[in-house]
């Protein structure tokens, strides 16, 4: 479906436009409360639609299965490097943080790509998965002992967002005492009210980096850094820091929304529980699910045509910034609740071709650990909003709660100070516990369901 243009046959610059002269903004709340009827509407362009990603910055949007699938496995006609697309757009862009250009696996192509490529599925192999469910439980833990005992928590601020990063500072090799700035810096950058607050935080995490790389630079360990630098591919410094600045970013943002989009799924959905841990489903059903309808990246796979083309029915400019929806496109595909919530048939979340996330099964296993450690405690945990009334974040490229406000019984210290969560006592995420097996009252049975 992609074809050369025919010379003097390419229509003049300019992207069509909706019927009231204004390209759909995939930012904002109201695309964030809504995407899925947004989808809906751009589907009537055909397999791309034209839309607006930041104020002046717009895009093609694949919204199709089949032709997403054409355009991720060609990379004869399809580059992933945005430099001379990038030169088009404002320095103070707030997308151009997320597409700008850098030494690293997701700005390049051909051989380039294979040998940053390599640095980070080598580097992964060497964690093994004991391991990593180890980080996740240790991670968990921490975290339920700061609000287990108060009935009441936030599972995005208080539990999904900070999991990942307290689990990556610790597979990067810096000790606990680190993590809160690694923590700090980054809901910084996420939550400055001003640039000058968004300014200071993005320091701080550089400076972070810096200091890590620095640190494992003059002693190495059994860590993510140290075999980044010791890799045969003999990544420059500077090389270092993008592959670390981009694990940490394509780990932690990604493996928030999953968590907290499937924690949000289990617990406004009868079918995951007369309880979390006698249900019908299980965490791995509710990741599925998610990875189909709630992609945690929605909207991304920046991509650029090497020369004019006509792409199924739509022709698109040389170096024309083209994203591909894995929200729409696993959407386009009829698929019945059954055989998604079971992971038959392949869906787009980790995207395809090439550039396929290299650490999908890490990812995976990181989520759906960190459900069942929490559901395993809190067994009777529910939503203290209805689901309807839930806030999303906006941004396009991502699918993302704002928070997930939960309540549950409190759990408490035994009366020596010793905390409850060991591992001799925890209950099995899939073995009912006394009393808890049959129906129980939900703050969410009543509440509006996702229409999935």
């Amino acid at each position: 479906m992609t074809h050369p243009t025919p010379p003097g046959s390419l229509p003049m610059p300019g992207c069509p436009v909706r019927g009231d002269h204004a390209l759909l903004r995939l930012y904002g709340p109201e695309f964030a409360a809504d995407p899925h009827t947004a989808y809906a509407e751009l589907r009537q362009y055909g397999d791309l639609a034209p839309v607006e990603i930041a104020p002046g910055v717009s895009a093609m949007l694949v919204t199709d299965y089949r032709t997403a699938l054409d355009l991720l496995h060609d990379t004869d006609t399809w580059s992933h490097d945005p430099r001379p697309w990038q030169e088009t757009i404002p320095e103070d862009s707030p997308v151009r943080p997320m597409l700008a250009w850098r030494p690293n696996p997701l700005f390049n192509d051909g051989a380039v790509h294979a040998r940053y490529r390599s640095v980070i599925t080598d580097s992964f192999r060497m964690i093994e998965s004991h391991e990593l469910r180890s980080h996740v439980h240790r991670a968990a833990d921490t975290l339920i002992t700061e609000f287990g005992a108060t009935g009441r928590a936030d599972l995005i601020s208080q539990y999904a967002r900070v999991l990942p990063m307290l689990m990556f500072n610790r597979l990067f090799g810096f000790g606990d005492s680190h993590s809160t700035r690694l923590i700090d810096s980054l809901a910084g950058m996420m939550e400055g009210n001003t640039p000058e607050e968004a300014g200071r935080a993005n320091a701080a995490f550089e400076a972070y980096v810096t200091d890590l790389v620095t640190t494992k630079s003059r002693e190495r360990g059994h860590d993510l850094t140290s075999w980044f630098i010791d890799h045969p591919s003999g990544l420059s410094a500077e090389e270092v820091v993008h592959h670390v600045v981009l694990t940490l970013g394509a780990g932690l943002e990604p493996t928030t929304n999953l968590v907290g989009n499937a924690l949000a799924r289990m617990l406004s959905d009868d079918r995951y529980y007369t309880t979390l841990t006698g249900g019908a489903l299980t965490a791995h059903d509710a990741v599925n699910e998610v990875l189909w309808h709630d992609p945690p990246m929605a909207n991304y796979g920046a991509h650029f045509p090497r020369r004019d083309v006509y792409f199924h029915g739509t022709w698109i400019r040389a170096g024309q910034l083209v994203l591909v929806s894995y929200a729409a496109a696993n959407l386009s595909v009829p698929r019945c609740p059954e055989t998604i919530a079971t992971g038959a048939g392949s869906h787009l979340a980790w995207s395809a071709g090439p550039h396929t996330c290299p650490v999908r099964n890490h990812a995976q296993l990181v989520a759906i650990t960190a459900i069942e450690r929490l559901t395993a405690w809190l067994s009777d945990i529910e939503l203290a909003v209805p689901y309807d009334q839930l806030e999303w974040r906006p941004g396009g490229f991502h699918r993302a709660l704002a928070t997930l406000p939960a309540r549950f019984t409190p759990l408490v210290p035994d009366p020596t100070g010793v905390t409850p969560w060991n591992t001799s006592s925890l209950p099995s995420p899939s073995t009912p516990q006394d009393g808890t097996s049959g129906p129980r009252p939900n703050a969410s049975a009543t509440a509006a369901r996702p229409s999935w």
